[in-house]
């Protein structure tokens, strides 16, 4: 694999915060090897995510996104930029499927 394709590869990760013990805990993974902004790609798959159903109260999730050349980027809910904000249909196909069809 050549550097450049190391660096738009991108490992993403949804997780859940686990008050009483403190941790985060993996709801789904993947990756992804794009050219998009890997922010606005963790805010699609945290999107999408939250998307696939209603969040219990006291859940508090959080997307963690990976580049090939070693950024690490969180995304949380509440950094979303607007209630109005939507995933650019070109990065919605990015997405896998499941999350793509929550996000329609």
């Amino acid at each position: 694999m050549s550097r450049e394709s190391d660096a738009a590869c991108l490992v993403w990760e949804v997780q859940l915060y686990e008050p009483f013990s403190r941790v985060w805990i993996s709801k789904g993974y993947g990756r992804a090897t794009t050219d998009a902004d890997p922010a606005e790609f963790c805010r699609a798959v945290l999107a999408g995510h939250l998307a696939r159903g209603p969040v219990r109260c006291g859940e508090t999730f959080r997307a963690v996104v990976r580049t090939g050349n070693g950024e690490n980027l969180t995304v949380t809910a509440d950094e979303f930029p607007a209630r109005s904000w939507t995933v650019d249909p070109a990065l919605c196909q990015m997405l896998p499927t499941y999350l793509r069809d929550a996000l329609t």
